[in-house]
């Protein structure tokens, strides 16, 4: 456990304490009858121990007292004008996973807070929207546009905000008085079982002020070895992170628009600007970009997220800008702003160290660094998978010795390709190889000798010279391929070719000759 004495670590809860109810409203209010303000208190109902109790209740049935557990036979009797609905627990985990990705545009640092709310922690991200008291008032307007009641806390622990958010005032809590504020709500913001909570109303304990006040030891004894810790951080004292549904990056910048944009020549003056901050946080840090993700908040509450992969690291706003305007032109869906784009944020989520370069006049041309710039522009304009390189496999047979992968991946592997012959004679290998091996017709003047001649693709090659054979056998695990004697031969007309015979003389079947290969 982590014991954070940092006093400007803030962490903030939203609950949506009716959120499965408020979901029914937003539907209904999509649809041609729009609810009635006036309508009868609705409740949501779900089986539970063999009878049908109420799961979720609007504000106005837990005014009459018709909350979670009651049955829906009691609740009728009191309500008789009841609108009662099966409870949908798929579409109220699906609109939490929409607030999810929508509320990150206040802190990447985002966590589902089971039931019905979210844990964000935003150290650091206050200033973007004017402070604390704005970022609170911004969470609180983004509810609304979903159309969700919420209640919200900002206290330095998680833990310490859920319990001012569910069984508090909510609010800010400032810096230095979070035992203070938590010691006052009642001993359930301690969420214990049912037992537990009634033995601690049973000694007398109102406010969780006063279960901090007992002994530690007594406590672990009666309410488990962890009750102590579980208390200090309600009170604020330890501060053990949350775990956030997406991995921070490790450098980002963002743009909050008080006036949303919709043109794609905003887009980019803002990604420009965007690109240039990051520039200089990558340089601060010595580090470069292997991976952008750039996140496009629109004010409707839906997000697009769109990647840029580079073949190496780099920082330069002005190359990663050309690359961006390939990228979102050739999206195969292309951005949709809808009413507009009022927050963006571009992330590096895959960094390298990145030293700084010596310029000098007699350098020679780096030619590693124009490819990589060529695969960079190919990749944005086709697509990653659209540009491939050869990458060498570890395997004896020569068509599984290597494959194709995306170019811009370099680095995958541990392997290396064989060296030339050190003398400058021929290679080993052919550069072309045919995949399968293509059968031929061969004969041989001795049972174990290379080819005399062979005939492909209905042309007959009489053989002036050979060398081999060279034998290659399969991995163990692949002991059904047959054993390769191959030869490297030469025609009358001096074209090379790379044949091998499949299995030896004797054997059943019989052996078969196959071309692999061509020489350049």
């Amino acid at each position: 456990m982590r014991r954070d004495r940092s006093p400007r670590r803030r962490h903030l809860a939203v609950w949506f304490p009716f959120l499965a109810t408020d979901r029914l409203a937003r539907e209904r209010a999509a649809s041609s009858a729009p609810p009635d303000p006036a309508g009868p208190p609705v409740v949501l109902i779900d089986k539970d121990r063999g009878a049908l109790r109420i799961a979720a209740a609007d504000a106005a049935a837990l005014a009459l007292g018709l909350g979670p557990g009651v049955t829906l036979a009691d609740a009728r009797a009191r309500v008789p004008e009841l609108d009662a609905r099966p409870l949908d627990a798929n579409a109220d985990a699906a609109l939490l996973k929409t607030l999810l990705i929508d509320f990150g545009r206040f802190t990447p640092m985002i966590a589902p807070d089971p039931p019905w709310g979210l844990s964000l922690d935003v150290t650091g991200c206050t200033h973007l929207f004017g402070g604390e008291a704005g970022l609170v008032t911004a969470v609180k307007a983004r509810a609304e546009a979903f159309g969700l009641t919420a209640r919200v806390a900002m206290a330095r622990t998680p833990e310490t905000a859920r319990a001012l958010c569910r069984f508090g005032p909510g609010g800010i809590t400032p810096e230095g008085k979070d035992a203070e504020v938590a010691g006052r709500l009642p001993v359930a913001a301690l969420e214990l079982k049912a037992t537990d909570h009634q033995a601690i109303r049973r000694a007398g304990l109102v406010t969780v002020a006063e279960v901090d006040a007992r002994a530690r030891d007594a406590l672990a004894a009666r309410f488990g070895a962890d009750f102590p810790d579980r208390l200090d951080r309600l009170m604020g004292r330890i501060d053990v992170r949350i775990s956030p549904a997406r991995p921070a990056p490790p450098v980002r910048v963002d743009r909050v628009l008080f006036e949303p944009i919709t043109e794609a020549e905003q887009v980019e003056t803002v990604l420009a600007d965007l690109l240039t901050d990051l520039e200089r946080a990558l340089e601060a840090r010595g580090l470069g970009a292997r991976r952008l993700v750039l996140t496009l908040y629109r004010v409707d509450g839906a997000a697009r997220r769109v990647a840029l992969t580079t073949a190496r690291a780099a920082r330069k706003a002005g190359p990663f800008l050309k690359l961006w305007r390939e990228r979102l032109a050739a999206l195969s869906r292309p951005l949709d702003p809808g009413f507009g784009y009022d927050h963006l944020r571009l992330a590096a989520e895959a960094t390298e160290p990145l030293s700084p370069e010596q310029a000098g006049l007699d350098r020679p041309p780096d030619h590693a660094a124009d490819l990589s710039d060529l695969i960079d522009r190919l990749s944005a304009r086709l697509g990653p998978d659209a540009v491939l390189r050869v990458e060498p496999v570890a395997s004896h047979l020569p068509e599984r010795a290597c494959r194709l992968t995306p170019a811009q991946g370099g680095g995958a592997t541990d392997e290396t390709w064989p060296d030339p012959p050190e003398d400058g004679g021929p290679p080993a290998r052919p550069l072309h190889l045919f995949d399968p091996p293509q059968p031929i017709e061969a004969i041989a003047l001795a049972p174990d000798s290379p080819p005399a001649r062979f005939r492909w693709r209905r042309v007959d090659h009489r053989v002036a010279r050979a060398e081999g054979p060279e034998r290659i056998e399969a991995e163990w695990w692949r002991r059904r391929e047959r054993v390769r004697d191959y030869y490297r031969v030469e025609d009358e007309q001096g074209r090379r070719f790379w044949l091998f015979r499949a299995g030896g003389y004797g054997g059943d079947p019989p052996p078969r000759w196959y071309l692999h290969g061509l020489f350049a």
